[in-house]
C-alpha cells in the first residue's frame, strides 16, 4: 500500500477517536471539515500557465453497477480560452486520455453550448472563465475492491493574443461503496452543468435544405416562441463557415436560419448537426441539439472577406500572397518551360522531335505546325485551369494534376500510349488502320493532329510540377479569373517554347540530323518510352485500385495489339476474316475492361493502396497527427506525394538516403506522407493552408515557428539545411 494512503487511514482513524471525545455538533462540523480537506488531498487542481485544472465528482463513492459522473473542472485566467468539440476557424478541442482501472470504462465528453469567440477576422468556438466537461463512467456490478483511483492525461490549447498548448497528468481517488450522497462542494455544479446542456427540441419541426452556397435551416415550434439572437454550432469542421454571417428571419411562427456553406469542404455534407443557442432560451434551455438530413445541394461558399484559409487545420504560409503578379508570370513561364525535362513528358517530345526531324531543313509550313502544336498546349492548359476552377467553386477538394487521380483516366491514358507505341514499332500503320476517308482528312489535317498532339502533351505534363511553378499556381488558384488564366496561359506559352523556338529558327532545326533510313530506327527506337510510360501507369493503377484492376488492363492491352495486328493484316491483303477476328478482339478488350471502369464509377470503389504502404519510419498523414506532434515539441516532416507523380519518385533517392535518415533521428523528427494517389480532400486543404495545388511539396513543420517549405527538387543538403533550423 502507498505511503500516502496509509498515512491518510491512520489519521482516519485518529479523527473517529477524537469525534467520539467531542459534542455532537462540534462533531457534524468536524466531520465536514475532515471531509473537504480530504478532497483536497486526493483531487489537488493542477496549474499551468494560463489554466487551473482538475478532475472532480458528483458523489463521493462509486457504487458498483451505477454510473457516475465526473467533470474535468478547467478554470482559465482572465481573457483566454479553451475550445469546444469544433474549435471553429482554428484552435484544437480538449481532449481526455482516461486511464481508469478494470471494471470501470468512460463515455465521451458531455460538451456544454460554446461561446462565439472573434478573434480578427476569424470566429473560434470555446469557453472563458471556467468550464464543467462532464463524462459518465460505467461502473460494472463486479467492481472489486475498496477504492479506485482515476487518471487521465488532459490536453487543451489555451489562447489569447497567442495559442499555448497545455495538458496535466490528473487523478481522483474515490471509494467503491454500497451507497453514495452528492459531493458537498461539486454535485450542486455538476448538476448545473448536465441541465444546462443542450436538450433536442422536442415537439420542434426542423428541417434543412441547401440552397447553393447558403444551408436554410426552418424551425417550427410548437408554440409561437421568440428565441430572440439566434447562433448555430456545427459539431464538424468544414460544413458551415465558422466566421460567416448567420441571419435569422421570421414568418409567423416559422423561423428561418440562413447558414454560409464553408469555403473549405471537408468530408461528405449530408446531415445539419451541431448546437443552436438562443439569447432567450428554448423552453426554458439555453441550448439545443440539432441533427437532421440535409435535403437539396450545396456548393463551397466564398470565404468571408478578410478570412482566406481561415478555416484550415494547419498553420498557413501564406506564399500567394509574398508572390506579385509579375513574379509569379515569370516563375510560370520558367515552370512551363522546364516542364518538358519531366520524365512523364518525354513520351510526346520524343515523338514530336521525329516529327522534326522527318520535315528536315525548314519548310514553309514549319511555323504553322508549331504554331498548331503551341495552340494545343496553350488551349489545353486554359481548359484544365477553367474545369480545376469550376469543380473547386462547386466544392471539389482538388489540385494542379487533379486528372491523373481517376482511375479511369489513368486507363484511358494507358491504352492511348500502347497504341501509339503499337505504331511506331510497326504492328499497324495509322493510314491503314483508318478508313480513306479519315485517312485523307488526317493528311489534310496535319494542323489538327499537331494540336492534338500539344493536348496529350499537357495531360501528362501537369501532374509533374516543376521548379517555380509551386508558388505560382498556388498564386493564381487564390486570385481573381482573369489572373489565374493570364498565369495558366503563360505557363502554356512557357511549355510550348522549345517547338516554338525549333519551328521559328532555321538555324537551330539545322542542327537536327537529315532524313535518313536512320529515322525508320529512332521511330522503333522510340517506342521504348511509351511502352515504359505504360508499365508506369499501370503500377499507378495498382496504387488506386488493386493488382486484379491491373490484370484486367494487361489483358485489355493485349486484346487490343491483337485486335490491331489483325486489323492490320486485313487491310493489306488478308482475308476478311482477319476484320471480324479484329471485331472480337475489340469487343473481348471491352468486356475485360469493363469491370475496372465499374469499380471505379461505383459509390464504393475499392480503398486505394497507399503509397505508405512501404511504411518504415513513415506514418500516415492526418492533419490531427500533425497538431498532437507539434503540440508536444516534436517537429514533423510532411512529404506530399502520389504514384503518378514521377518527381515524388525520383526526390525518394534523397529522402531515403543514409544521410538524411540519420539527420531526421538525430533530430527526432516525425515523418509522415500525404498520399495523394487517389482524391482526399484533406490532403488538398492541407495544401491549399500552404499555398499549393500541386505536388510534391515538401514541408517541415517546427514547434512554435512557421512552417517551412522545401525546394520541389530534393537535394540531400536541402534538407539537412532545414534541420538544422530546428
Amino acid at each position: 500500500m502507498p505511503a500516502t494512503t496509509t498515512q491518510a487511514i491512520t489519521a482516519s482513524r485518529q479523527r473517529v477517536v477524537l469525534m467520539h471525545r467531542m459534542p455532537r455538533h462540534l462533531r457534524l462540523f468536524a466531520a465536514g471539515v475532515a471531509t473537504l480537506a480530504a478532497t483536497a488531498v486526493i483531487a489537488a487542481p493542477a496549474r499551468t500557465a494560463h489554466v487551473e485544472a482538475e478532475l472532480v465528482s458528483a458523489q463521493t463513492a462509486l457504487v458498483p453497477g451505477s454510473p457516475s459522473t465526473l467533470a474535468l473542472r478547467l478554470k482559465m485566467d482572465r481573457g483566454w480560452h479553451t475550445y469546444w468539440r469544433n474549435p471553429g476557424d482554428s484552435g484544437l478541442p480538449t481532449t481526455i486520455a482516461w486511464k481508469l482501472p478494470a471494471g470501470l470504462s468512460a463515455g465521451p465528453i458531455e460538451w456544454p453550448a460554446p461561446r462565439a469567440l472573434p478573434v480578427g477576422p476569424l470566429v473560434n468556438y470555446g469557453y472563458t472563465d471556467e468550464v464543467l466537461l462532464l463524462t459518465e463512467i460505467a461502473v460494472a456490478p463486479d467492481v472489486a475492491g475498496t477504492s479506485a483511483n482515476l487518471a487521465a492525461r488532459v490536453d487543451w490549447l489555451v489562447c489569447k493574443d497567442v495559442c499555448i498548448p497545455e495538458g496535466a497528468d490528473l487523478t481522483l481517488a474515490l471509494p467503491v461503496a454500497k451507497s453514495e450522497s452528492p459531493d458537498a462542494r461539486w454535485s450542486g455544479p455538476i448538476e448545473a452543468a448536465r441541465a444546462a446542456l443542450p436538450q433536442p427540441l422536442e415537439g420542434w419541426d426542423v428541417a434543412a435544405t441547401g440552397r447553393g452556397a447558403e444551408v436554410e435551416v426552418t424551425l417550427h415550434p410548437r408554440a409561437p416562441t421568440d428565441l430572440g439572437q439566434v447562433h448555430f454550432f456545427p459539431y464538424s469542421e468544414g460544413k458551415i463557415e465558422a466566421s460567416g454571417r448567420q441571419t435569422l428571419t421570421r414568418s409567423g411562427s416559422t423561423m428561418t436560419l440562413m447558414l454560409p456553406v464553408a469555403s473549405q469542404r471537408v468530408g461528405e455534407f449530408a446531415r445539419v448537426a451541431g448546437v443552436l443557442t438562443a439569447s432567450k432560451g428554448f423552453d426554458g434551455h439555453d441550448a439545443a441539439a440539432i441533427d437532421v438530413p440535409l435535403a437539396g445541394a450545396v456548393v463551397a461558399g466564398a470565404p468571408p472577406a478578410g478570412a482566406a484559409n481561415a478555416g484550415t487545420a494547419l498553420p498557413i504560409v501564406d506564399d500567394a500572397n509574398r508572390v506579385s503578379f509579375g513574379v509569379a508570370l515569370l516563375f510560370a513561364l520558367l515552370g512551363g518551360a522546364l516542364l518538358n525535362l519531366m520524365p512523364c513528358v518525354f513520351p510526346v517530345l520524343s515523338l514530336k522531335v521525329l516529327g522534326f526531324a522527318s520535315h528536315g531543313g525548314g519548310t514553309a509550313g514549319m511555323r504553322s505546325h508549331g504554331l498548331a502544336f503551341a495552340g494545343g498546349v496553350i488551349v489545353s492548359f486554359v481548359a484544365l485551369a477553367v474545369l480545376l476552377i469550376a469543380l473547386r467553386a462547386a466544392g471539389q477538394q482538388l489540385g494542379w494534376g487533379f486528372q491523373l487521380q481517376s482511375p479511369a483516366i489513368i486507363v484511358g491514358l494507358a491504352i492511348l500510349f500502347f497504341v501509339l507505341a503499337l505504331n511506331l514499332s510497326g504492328v499497324f500503320e495509322l493510314g491503314q488502320l483508318l478508313p480513306s476517308a479519315v485517312s485523307t482528312w488526317s493528311a489534310r489535317s496535319s494542323y489538327v493532329n499537331d494540336a492534338l498532339s500539344g493536348l496529350v502533351a499537357v495531360v501528362v505534363a501537369s501532374p509533374c510540377s516543376a521548379p517555380f511553378m509551386g508558388a505560382a499556381l498556388g498564386y493564381a488558384l487564390a486570385q481573381n479569373n482573369v489572373s489565374t488564366l493570364a498565369i495558366f496561359t503563360v505557363l502554356g506559352i512557357g511549355m510550348a517554347l522549345p517547338y516554338l523556338a525549333l519551328a521559328f529558327f532555321p538555324a537551330w532545326r539545322s542542327k537536327l540530323p537529315k532524313p535518313g533510313p536512320w529515322m525508320m530506327r529512332l521511330r522503333q527506337l522510340l517506342a521504348f518510352p511509351l511502352y515504359g510510360t505504360v508499365i508506369w501507369l499501370a503500377w499507378v493503377l495498382s496504387m488506386q485500385l488493386d493488382n486484379d484492376a491491373v490484370a484486367r488492363l494487361l489483358a485489355v492491352l493485349l486484346l487490343i495489339a491483337f485486335a490491331l495486328w489483325a486489323w492490320q493484316t486485313m487491310r493489306s491483303g488478308g482475308a476478311r476474316s482477319w476484320g471480324v477476328a479484329a471485331a472480337v478482339g475489340f469487343a473481348a478488350a471491352a468486356v475485360a475492361g469493363w469491370p475496372v471502369m465499374a469499380a471505379v464509377t461505383s459509390d464504393n470503389p475499392p480503398a486505394p493502396k497507399a503509397i505508405a504502404a512501404e511504411k518504415g519510419p513513415w506514418q500516415d498523414f492526418t492533419p490531427e497527427r500533425v497538431r498532437e506532434l507539434t503540440g508536444a515539441g516534436r517537429a514533423v516532416f510532411v512529404d506530399f506525394t502520389a504514384a503518378w507523380c514521377v518527381t515524388c519518385q525520383v526526390n525518394k533517392i534523397a529522402l531515403n538516403s543514409d544521410t538524411v535518415r540519420a539527420a531526421f533521428a538525430q533530430k527526432n523528427v516525425a515523418l509522415l506522407r500525404a498520399d495523394w494517389t487517389r482524391r482526399d480532400p484533406v490532403i488538398g486543404q492541407a495544401l491549399a493552408s500552404l499555398g499549393r495545388n500541386g505536388i510534391p511539396v515538401y514541408v517541415l513543420y517546427r514547434p512554435g515557428r512557421e512552417p517551412l517549405l522545401l525546394p520541389e527538387v530534393l537535394q540531400k543538403s536541402t534538407i539537412t539545411d532545414a534541420l538544422a533550423t530546428l
